[in-house]
């Protein structure tokens, strides 16, 4: 666990997902299918395998992701959203919202962000019933 530095609520998240690529990690899990360490490494943005193992290991220690063995191999792991992990969906989808407002993005992913704003509730339930059925 990290050891806050200070008390207030925005320092200490940032502490566990605040750096380039946790969020990004959390991103993948949450959106896409990846869930192997080769998966991450072959994301858009280029993570290091040094970084990527290094935020894997935090994200674990800090309750947000879980570490599980391969079904199909022993030298592979699975990684997966715990239920601390998930309940990041509402505040990554601001996010999504936020930055659709500000910034251009694929057609697509406009299109998402503008049926999730529609009922925000429903968007959120359906992405979590999605995740826990993984």
């Amino acid at each position: 666990m990290i050891k806050p530095r200070s008390e207030c609520p925005l320092s200490y998240s940032l502490d566990i997902f605040g750096d380039k690529w946790s969020l990004l990690i959390i991103r993948d899990l949450m959106f896409t299918n990846k869930c192997t360490y080769n998966d991450f490494i072959k994301s858009a943005e280029g993570i290091a395998t040094n970084i990527l193992a290094a935020r894997l290991k935090s994200l674990e220690e800090n309750g947000i992701i879980e570490k599980l063995d391969h079904p199909d191999s022993k030298a592979k792991k699975l990684y997966k959203l715990t239920q601390k992990g998930m309940e990041l969906l509402p505040l990554i989808m601001e996010i999504y919202i936020w930055t659709e407002k500000y910034f251009t993005m694929p057609t697509e992913l406009k299109a998402t962000i503008k049926e999730a704003k529609k009922d925000k509730e429903k968007f959120i339930k359906q992405v979590l019933k999605e995740l826990k059925s993984k």
